[in-house]
């Protein structure tokens, strides 16, 4: 699936698919975080079922008033004692596949929203 580009300074997803996800046009086949201004891969390599709270409480650092989880190709939500530490701190917390995350971060950062994707190693497999 491709998306259209609209223009802004800010990083968007740009496509996405079984194995990968595209940001500005560059391929990731890995996990990866990224936030208006930055891509970071290697987030979450180990996958969602080996996702640990310093994961996620790890993303406090960026300042972000909202995370939006991506999770593969189907939605899986982390258990509540991974997400304490962003409830804690008042952090949004939308957990969904990778294809919707995709769709709603670009939405958020249109919109000059504060938020970090969080794409788990098992982009899409299927």
């Amino acid at each position: 699936m491709k998306f259209h580009l609209t223009q802004t300074a800010a990083n968007l997803f740009t496509g996405h698919g079984p194995g990968y996800v595209a940001v500005n046009g560059q391929r990731y086949e890995q996990g990866l975080l990224v936030l208006s201004d930055q891509v970071i891969p290697g987030w979450g390599e180990a996958g969602f079922e080996r996702l640990e709270s310093a994961d996620l409480q790890g993303l406090l650092e960026f300042k972000p008033e909202i995370i939006v989880l991506g999770t593969g190709n189907r939605i899986r939500f982390p258990h509540p004692r991974l997400t304490a530490p962003l409830m804690a701190a008042g952090i949004g917390l939308e957990v969904m596949d990778t294809a919707a995350a995709c769709r709603t971060f670009n939405i958020l950062i249109g919109e000059d929203r504060r938020v970090v994707a969080a794409i788990v190693a098992d982009i899409e497999t299927g």
